[in-house]
């Protein structure tokens, strides 16, 4: 079992359960005091995020073992072929291992910077680029997406009897919350599935093609009135390009990873890191089977397609930066990327009341609302009954996960790679962490 730790450890400490939180780069480790201190060198110099001992960040070393234990037996049974966990309590992180294999094929084990598929983790980083462009006063929450991207002024709504106009105008703040009368093509009335399943709009070369497809295809409902999941911040990164002037890919490099000094979060994975990318994989009977390999994924091709709905690959040391800055309020090592008030739009749910809970088709999560990127926990349920009161969070399709509680002052992140979405380590490990916070 490659079980690693994120403790700095005496030089030479021969246990091999332990590594650098964040592994450096070939040129070597930084020496400081007798402790391993991992660095990742960088145009910007950025210092890493606070590190600590469960103990010191107010965790039970003792309990956490029990998310090792848990992990380690996900592993044994193939019910995934790696992972990493990462939390960090009080502003510090206190416990980064990673578990299993990479890549079952090539034997490799997961490493701290190991590249995964992120999914639709994808969203609430494009929605905070959106919102850089609202606080700089370059967007507008009420905006009628029309206004960005002209052809929106025809959608109409498939309804009982036929098409029509929809009630209101579709806006930006209707994309972030997923409240637009879009979908991603399985839901909606036959007019809505028909037109989405023969126009591909996710298969376009570019997001101006995309989104000149996605207006002729009729609303699955009028905008505001429901909550279905959807394409809506894939059309919210055409609105991103069309407001800045410049592709979605160079959009988020200025406006979020540059910023937060995440390195390894791109649209594509260049050669250079192509080593470093996971394998994905699908349980069967057999065991784990192989659906992208690393060296033909596209994530190692370039593309003109960005995806801000789900086409990112990360890290687990770029995502924590990016959580991290969510939880200071919109800033990080004092480069400012988002408004105090602008991150509490995010991390508060803004549903219209007719539109909460969310749902996906049968599946209702009790409890559960949204925020511009997040969902947001508002009241307890026997759906997710460890979940904490104002927790935010999302996942990835490949079911990677995180989550962060404001009133614990915690952030969750776990990472791995099986599609289709499981909950088996979000649901497994979530109460055990929460049990570990020292009261």
């Amino acid at each position: 079992m490659n079980l690693q730790s994120s403790l700095p450890q005496p030089i030479g400490d021969p246990s091999p359960r332990r590594v650098p939180l964040f592994p450096s780069r070939p040129w070597g480790p930084w020496f400081s005091a007798g402790l391993l201190i991992a660095g990742w060198v960088t145009g910007l110099s950025a210092a890493e995020l606070p590190r600590s001992t469960p103990e010191k960040a107010g965790l039970s070393g003792s309990k956490l073992a029990e998310v090792d234990q848990f992990m380690e037996r996900a592993v044994a049974d193939q019910k995934i072929a790696g992972g990493i966990i990462a939390v960090s309590h009080n502003g510090r992180i206190a416990f980064f291992h990673t578990y299993g294999r990479m890549d079952l094929e090539s034997g490799k084990p997961v490493q701290a910077d190991t590249l995964f598929r992120i999914y639709s983790m994808s969203k609430a980083i494009t929605t905070a680029a959106a919102l850089t462009l609202y606080d700089a006063g370059k967007l507008g929450l009420e905006d009628p997406v029309a206004k960005y991207i002209p052809s929106f002024s025809q959608l109409r709504v498939a309804g009982a009897d036929g098409l029509h106009p929809p009630s209101r105008p579709m806006t930006v703040r209707d994309l972030m919350r997923h409240t637009s009368g879009l979908t991603y093509g399985g839901d909606g009335p036959e007019a809505h599935r028909e037109a989405f399943k023969r126009l591909k709009p996710l298969e376009s070369v570019d997001l101006e093609e995309m989104a000149a497809k996605v207006s002729q295809i009729p609303l699955a409902y009028d905008p505001g009135m429901d909550w279905i999941y959807s394409i809506s911040t894939d059309v919210l990164g055409r609105v991103i390009e069309v407001a800045s002037g410049k592709s979605l890919d160079s959009f988020l490099e200025e406006a979020i990873f540059r910023p937060l000094d995440m390195v390894d979060t791109a649209f594509t994975v260049p050669p250079s890191k192509a080593s470093r990318l996971a394998a994905n994989y699908k349980r069967s009977p057999e065991g784990l089977k192989v659906i992208d390999a690393p060296a033909a994924s596209k994530f190692a091709k370039q593309t003109t397609f960005f995806s801000g709905g789900g086409g990112l690959v990360s890290t687990a040391r770029d995502y924590m930066r990016f959580l991290a800055m969510i939880e200071r309020g919109g800033g990080l090592d004092g480069r400012r990327v988002l408004k105090p008030q602008t991150v509490d739009l995010m991390t508060h749910d803004d549903l219209p009341r007719k539109a909460y809970p969310i749902h996906f088709g049968a599946e209702t999560r009790h409890g559960v609302g949204f925020g511009l990127g997040f969902s947001v926990r508002t009241q307890g349920s026997n759906w997710d009954p460890a979940g904490h009161l104002g927790e935010y969070g999302w996942g990835g399709a490949a079911s990677t996960h995180y989550w962060a509680s404001p009133n614990d002052k915690l952030i969750v992140l776990t990472l791995e790679q099986i599609i289709p979405y499981q909950w088996d380590t979000e649901f497994g490990v979530k109460k055990i962490i929460y049990d570990s916070i020292l009261r």
